[in-house]
Protein backbone atom coordinates (compact mmCIF):
# COMPACT_ATOMS: atom_id res chain seq x y z
CA UNK A 1 0.00 0.00 0.00
CA UNK A 2 1.43 2.95 -0.73
CA UNK A 3 0.58 6.55 0.98
CA UNK A 4 -0.80 8.93 -1.30
CA UNK A 5 1.13 12.72 -0.58
CA UNK A 6 -1.17 15.81 -0.83
CA UNK A 7 -1.55 17.13 -4.49
CA UNK A 8 0.19 14.11 -6.11
CA UNK A 9 -1.40 12.22 -9.12
CA UNK A 10 -0.50 8.46 -10.47
CA UNK A 11 -0.31 7.55 -14.02
CA UNK A 12 0.28 4.25 -15.42
CA UNK A 13 3.64 3.76 -17.35
CA UNK A 14 2.97 2.28 -20.60
CA UNK A 15 6.24 1.20 -22.83
CA UNK A 16 6.80 -1.05 -25.24
CA UNK A 17 6.52 -4.73 -23.36
CA UNK A 18 4.70 -3.65 -20.97
CA UNK A 19 1.38 -5.71 -21.07
CA UNK A 20 3.88 -8.78 -20.97
CA UNK A 21 5.29 -8.23 -17.52
CA UNK A 22 4.06 -9.79 -14.49
CA UNK A 23 3.14 -6.09 -12.32
CA UNK A 24 1.96 -2.81 -13.80
CA UNK A 25 4.34 0.26 -13.09
CA UNK A 26 3.01 4.09 -12.61
CA UNK A 27 5.09 7.29 -12.07
CA UNK A 28 3.66 10.37 -9.55
CA UNK A 29 3.95 13.92 -10.65
CA UNK A 30 6.27 13.92 -7.58
CA UNK A 31 8.61 11.32 -9.59
CA UNK A 32 7.98 8.29 -7.25
CA UNK A 33 7.70 5.07 -9.05
CA UNK A 34 5.18 1.89 -8.13
CA UNK A 35 4.81 -1.45 -9.16
CA UNK A 36 1.55 -3.08 -9.15
CA UNK A 37 -1.03 -5.53 -9.48
CA UNK A 38 -4.34 -3.61 -9.60
CA UNK A 39 -4.39 -0.39 -7.92
CA UNK A 40 -1.48 1.69 -7.43
CA UNK A 41 -2.35 3.01 -4.20
CA UNK A 42 -3.97 -0.08 -2.90
CA UNK A 43 -1.40 -2.92 -3.61
CA UNK A 44 1.79 -0.95 -4.70
CA UNK A 45 5.14 -0.99 -4.07
CA UNK A 46 7.39 2.12 -3.81
CA UNK A 47 10.77 0.76 -6.24
CA UNK A 48 13.94 2.86 -5.59
CA UNK A 49 15.27 2.70 -9.40
CA UNK A 50 18.92 2.74 -9.71
CA UNK A 51 20.95 5.98 -10.91
CA UNK A 52 22.74 5.85 -13.97
CA UNK A 53 25.24 8.62 -14.65
CA UNK A 54 23.33 10.70 -11.75
CA UNK A 55 19.53 10.42 -13.41
CA UNK A 56 17.16 8.03 -11.82
CA UNK A 57 16.53 4.74 -13.71
CA UNK A 58 14.35 1.94 -13.87
CA UNK A 59 15.74 -0.88 -15.33
CA UNK A 60 13.05 -3.27 -16.96
CA UNK A 61 13.80 -7.10 -18.17
CA UNK A 62 10.94 -6.61 -21.05
CA UNK A 63 10.76 -9.72 -23.65
CA UNK A 64 12.62 -9.04 -26.63
CA UNK A 65 13.70 -5.51 -25.04
CA UNK A 66 16.01 -5.32 -22.29
CA UNK A 67 16.13 -1.33 -21.43
CA UNK A 68 16.57 1.36 -18.80
CA UNK A 69 13.66 3.76 -18.44
CA UNK A 70 15.15 7.58 -17.39
CA UNK A 71 12.95 8.54 -14.91
CA UNK A 72 12.60 12.37 -15.76
CA UNK A 73 12.08 11.50 -19.27
CA UNK A 74 9.26 9.73 -18.53
CA UNK A 75 7.45 12.05 -15.92
CA UNK A 76 8.05 14.69 -18.55
CA UNK A 77 6.09 12.85 -21.02
CA UNK A 78 3.52 11.52 -18.79
CA UNK A 79 3.01 15.44 -16.63
CA UNK A 80 4.66 18.14 -19.19
CA UNK A 81 3.32 19.29 -23.03
CA UNK A 82 6.23 19.12 -25.19
CA UNK A 83 6.32 22.78 -27.25
CA UNK A 84 7.47 21.39 -29.98
CA UNK A 85 9.69 18.94 -32.61
CA UNK A 86 13.10 20.56 -31.43
CA UNK A 87 11.99 20.11 -27.33
CA UNK A 88 13.80 16.71 -27.15
CA UNK A 89 15.81 17.24 -24.04
CA UNK A 90 13.96 17.16 -20.46
CA UNK A 91 16.01 19.57 -18.16
CA UNK A 92 15.67 20.01 -14.42
CA UNK A 93 15.10 23.56 -13.76
CA UNK A 94 16.85 22.78 -9.72
CA UNK A 95 19.84 21.50 -11.00
CA UNK A 96 19.14 18.26 -8.87
CA UNK A 97 19.05 14.93 -11.09
CA UNK A 98 17.60 13.15 -8.74
CA UNK A 99 14.48 15.92 -8.05
CA UNK A 100 12.38 14.34 -10.83
CA UNK A 101 8.73 15.94 -9.68
CA UNK A 102 6.87 17.28 -12.75
CA UNK A 103 7.50 21.12 -11.38
CA UNK A 104 11.01 20.88 -11.77
CA UNK A 105 11.35 19.24 -14.95
CA UNK A 106 10.71 21.19 -18.35
CA UNK A 107 10.99 20.06 -22.36
CA UNK A 108 13.97 21.71 -24.18
CA UNK A 109 15.55 22.20 -27.18
CA UNK A 110 19.57 21.22 -27.41
CA UNK A 111 20.52 25.27 -27.38
CA UNK A 112 18.31 25.52 -23.95
CA UNK A 113 20.01 22.01 -22.94
CA UNK A 114 23.78 23.48 -23.33
CA UNK A 115 22.51 26.97 -22.08
CA UNK A 116 20.99 25.50 -19.21
CA UNK A 117 23.99 23.29 -18.07
CA UNK A 118 26.42 26.49 -18.02
CA UNK A 119 24.63 27.47 -14.70
CA UNK A 120 24.50 24.31 -13.19
CA UNK A 121 26.35 24.82 -9.68
CA UNK A 122 28.51 21.72 -10.21
CA UNK A 123 29.66 23.34 -13.87
CA UNK A 124 30.56 26.96 -12.38
CA UNK A 125 32.47 24.83 -9.50
CA UNK A 126 34.44 23.38 -12.11
CA UNK A 127 35.02 26.38 -13.68
CA UNK A 128 36.44 28.11 -10.44
CA UNK A 129 38.54 25.01 -9.90
CA UNK A 130 40.37 24.84 -13.02
CA UNK A 131 40.45 28.58 -12.93
CA UNK A 132 42.60 28.77 -10.04
CA UNK A 133 44.95 25.35 -11.01
CA UNK A 134 48.38 26.41 -10.84
CA UNK A 135 49.96 22.45 -10.65
CA UNK A 136 50.31 19.93 -13.46
CA UNK A 137 49.77 22.17 -16.40
CA UNK A 138 50.70 21.83 -19.80
CA UNK A 139 51.04 25.15 -20.73
CA UNK A 140 52.71 28.95 -19.00
CA UNK A 141 50.93 32.07 -18.72
CA UNK A 142 52.95 33.22 -21.53
CA UNK A 143 51.98 30.59 -24.04
CA UNK A 144 48.15 31.10 -23.16
CA UNK A 145 48.40 34.55 -23.95
CA UNK A 146 49.96 33.45 -27.68
CA UNK A 147 47.01 31.21 -28.10
CA UNK A 148 44.72 33.63 -26.84
CA UNK A 149 46.11 36.09 -29.74
CA UNK A 150 46.24 34.15 -32.29
CA UNK A 151 42.77 32.35 -31.42
CA UNK A 152 41.04 36.20 -31.77
CA UNK A 153 42.86 37.25 -34.83
CA UNK A 154 40.19 37.21 -38.09
CA UNK A 155 42.99 36.55 -40.06
CA UNK A 156 44.59 33.72 -38.39
CA UNK A 157 45.97 31.04 -40.57
CA UNK A 158 46.20 27.77 -38.40
CA UNK A 159 43.62 25.83 -37.54
CA UNK A 160 42.76 24.48 -34.30
CA UNK A 161 44.40 21.13 -34.99
CA UNK A 162 47.37 22.94 -35.99
CA UNK A 163 47.65 25.08 -33.07
CA UNK A 164 47.08 22.02 -30.67
CA UNK A 165 49.73 20.32 -32.72
CA UNK A 166 52.52 23.30 -31.95
CA UNK A 167 51.65 23.51 -28.20
CA UNK A 168 51.23 19.72 -27.89
CA UNK A 169 47.58 19.94 -26.53
CA UNK A 170 44.70 18.20 -27.37
CA UNK A 171 41.76 20.60 -29.29
CA UNK A 172 39.65 20.46 -26.67
CA UNK A 173 41.85 22.37 -25.00
CA UNK A 174 41.96 25.08 -27.52
CA UNK A 175 38.00 24.69 -27.55
CA UNK A 176 38.66 25.32 -23.88
CA UNK A 177 40.71 28.39 -24.30
CA UNK A 178 39.06 29.93 -26.80
CA UNK A 179 35.27 29.55 -24.91
CA UNK A 180 37.26 30.60 -21.62
CA UNK A 181 36.46 27.66 -19.48
CA UNK A 182 40.35 27.20 -19.50
CA UNK A 183 42.85 29.68 -18.11
CA UNK A 184 40.01 32.75 -17.98
CA UNK A 185 42.41 34.26 -15.73
CA UNK A 186 44.87 34.70 -18.05
CA UNK A 187 43.73 37.99 -20.66
CA UNK A 188 45.30 38.65 -23.88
Amino acid sequence: MIKALSGEVWKPLQFPGWKQLRNKYALSSNGRIASFKENVLEDGKLLQGSITTGYKTLNLHRPSNNGTLYIHREVARLFGKKPGLKHKFVIHSNHNKTDNSAKNLRWATLEEMIEHQQDSPAKLAYKKVQSNRTVGLKLSATQVKSIKKTLENPRRTMTIKQLAEKYGVSEMTMYRIKSGENWARVKK
